[in-house]
């Protein structure tokens, strides 16, 4: 379930409605933030099936006036590592200006009847700051059907820092408005730093 808004006490109570490790999360998001004050903030917990295995984990999106930050947990099962169950949390800080681009993918059923305002029943949202590039190879070839020329590869570039996924029958309806409100909070602090 994605929640947003933007004061600390409100970033601390979203993460603990999460009930997932609420204080491993917090302490983790919080030591981030450090004394900035919140602009925006998303938490979107979400369950995910590997195998046999039910996986859940968190991310928590926060923007501050100079930065981006991204918090991830992840739960793991007991194993060869470890004889017990753990969890793991990672942190970045992104300063603002290094965010390339914010991509907001939105699916709407029957568009030919779509009204304005209308929340879409997904949402995908991708951040691309440059940590993350994946690359798309295939061979090229030239319009001749014939041709057994070797003419080298074409491929494409595309940033993949982060992309989370947020559904109205998954996460509801109120956190793909969420969802919505994050990304363009977040867009509007990325243009600001453009100008």
């Amino acid at each position: 379930m994605a929640k947003t808004g933007t004061t600390t006490q409100g970033l601390r109570a979203a993460i603990e409605r999460s009930g997932y490790y609420p204080a491993l999360v917090a302490e983790a998001v919080e030591a981030a933030i450090g004394g900035e004050a919140i602009g925006s903030y998303l938490v979107h917990q979400e369950t995910t099936f590997d195998a046999n295995e039910v996986r859940r984990h968190v991310t928590v999106l926060v923007l501050t006036g100079t930065r981006f930050i991204v918090s991830h947990t992840d739960e793991q099962a007991a194993d060869s590592t470890s004889p017990t169950p753990y969890a793991t949390t990672s942190t970045e800080s992104v300063k603002i200006g290094r965010i390339s681009s914010v991509v907001l993918s939105r699916v709407v059923a029957n568009p030919e009847k779509y009204v304005p305002g209308t929340p879409p029943r997904e949402v995908v949202l991708t951040i691309g700051w440059g940590a993350v590039s994946r690359i798309d190879l295939e061979p090229a070839a030239c319009g001749d059907p014939n041709c057994e020329a070797d003419h080298g590869y074409t491929g494409s570039s595309t940033a993949d820092d982060l992309s989370l996924r947020v559904s109205e029958a998954g996460d509801g309806p109120d956190a793909v408005r969420q969802t919505l409100a994050f990304a363009q909070a977040l867009s509007e602090a990325t243009a600001d730093t453009a100008r």
